[in-house]
């Protein structure tokens, strides 16, 4: 059942970038993988990817109702309370992505202009997607200090948590608690001292009601474990919990099971994130993570981000998840939303990266990708 996590699964990492319409304004410097929204009917299937460097895995939920909301007016722009700390107005864009490549390799086709100045010019996240403890310190050491020479900030996504997807076409991850937690320990070693966030497990919150009750415990002990682990390495570290999307769980039930997992204690969080690989407006994410923000508790200065990468048309009426048409790129990353309590607009998934049906899962697909950015 799942968001829409987009799985970069990488030797070395995967990363995107993109541009920004649906509103956007200028965006700040600064990927990928694929994820899904519940469904009211079956999903279709999608077909497996290997796991392999530069290559990304299609997560393919069980159906699950679509939760609706009523509609809420538009939330009102307020300038958000800044942090006491200063902080980097850009963020980072890595040098290494499947969309650099295409259009490095390929700068006479007709798309290329179109895609490279939307899409691979902009900052993006880059997801750490396989377990490989003897390497996850050196790889995320190479992003933030990469980030940190240009003054930057890098959005990074840890998505190794054992179980992961429940089984679907995402499924990996840790093979145990354990070993994931050793994994955790050895990310926050590459971490440093600079500004970074850190986007913590898609989908491991909302769609943990597939695990038993006891596994569910355990796990979300395991990422209020990981959270302090990352902000202890470096208070500088912004790290963002799971919290789905305006589509899937009420914002009272993911608030709760937010709770359980550390997400409302300033030692493991900074707040939630949401519509990771989805395609919900901004104003419906702004609306529901205030929402969830209330219900959750915690300190005040807890905030959310949300994932624009491809929200520029909202969600398709029929609920379609994998590489819907009419989608388009949203609004621009940036560390400076205008919106209280909404702490940046980032592009987690990358757009052109296919969920699975324009293309093999997480591969780069230029005619997707250049739908996305017309």
């Amino acid at each position: 059942m799942a968001v829409a996590a987009s799985v970069v699964v990488a030797v070395g990492t995967a990363t995107g970038t993109l541009s920004a319409l649906d509103g956007g304004r200028g965006f700040d410097e600064a990927g990928p993988a694929v994820t899904r929204s519940p469904s009211p009917v079956p999903l279709p299937a999608v077909p497996s990817a290997p796991v392999t460097t530069k290559a990304s895995v299609s997560a393919t939920p069980a159906p699950s109702p679509v939760r609706t909301r009523s509609p809420a007016a538009a939330p009102t722009r307020t300038e958000r309370k800044q942090r006491s700390a200063p902080v980097t107005t850009l963020l980072y864009r890595h040098p290494d992505s499947q969309v650099l490549d295409w259009v490095r390799s390929h700068p006479d086709d007709p798309r290329a202009a179109l895609i490279g100045s939307r899409i691979a010019d902009r900052p993006a996240a880059v997801w750490f997607a396989d377990h490989t403890p003897d390497t996850i310190a050196a790889r995320v050491r190479a992003v933030t200090s990469g980030a940190a020479a240009q003054g930057r900030v890098p959005v990074l996504v840890a998505y190794a948590i054992p179980d992961r997807d429940c089984g679907g076409a995402s499924q990996g991850g840790a093979p145990d608690l354990a070993a994931y937690d050793a994994w955790i320990d050895a990310f926050a070693q590459g971490l440093g001292s600079g500004e970074v966030v850190v986007v913590l497990e898609p989908d491991s919150i909302a769609q943990s009601d597939c695990l038993p009750a006891a596994d569910r415990a355990a796990r979300f002990a395991s990422l209020a474990r990981a959270g302090r682990i990352l902000k202890a390495a470096d208070p500088r570290a912004r790290v963002y919990y799971d919290a789905g999307h305006s589509g899937w769980n009420p914002a009272a039930q993911q608030a709760a099971l937010l709770r359980e997992a550390g997400a409302a204690s300033p030692d493991s969080s900074d707040g939630v994130f949401s519509n990771v690989s989805n395609f919900r407006t901004t104003s419906d994410e702004i609306a529901y993570d205030r929402e969830v923000l209330d219900a959750l508790g915690g300190p005040p200065g807890l905030g959310a981000v949300i994932d624009t990468s491809r929200n520029g048309n909202g969600a398709p009426p029929d609920g379609q998840w994998c590489d819907p048409a009419g989608r388009r790129i949203g609004r621009a990353p940036t560390l400076h939303t205008g919106e209280a309590r909404i702490d940046a607009y980032l592009w987690v998934k990358l757009p052109g990266e296919s969920d699975g049906c324009k293309g093999a899962p997480g591969t780069f697909t230029p005619s997707y990708a250049y739908e996305l950015a017309r």
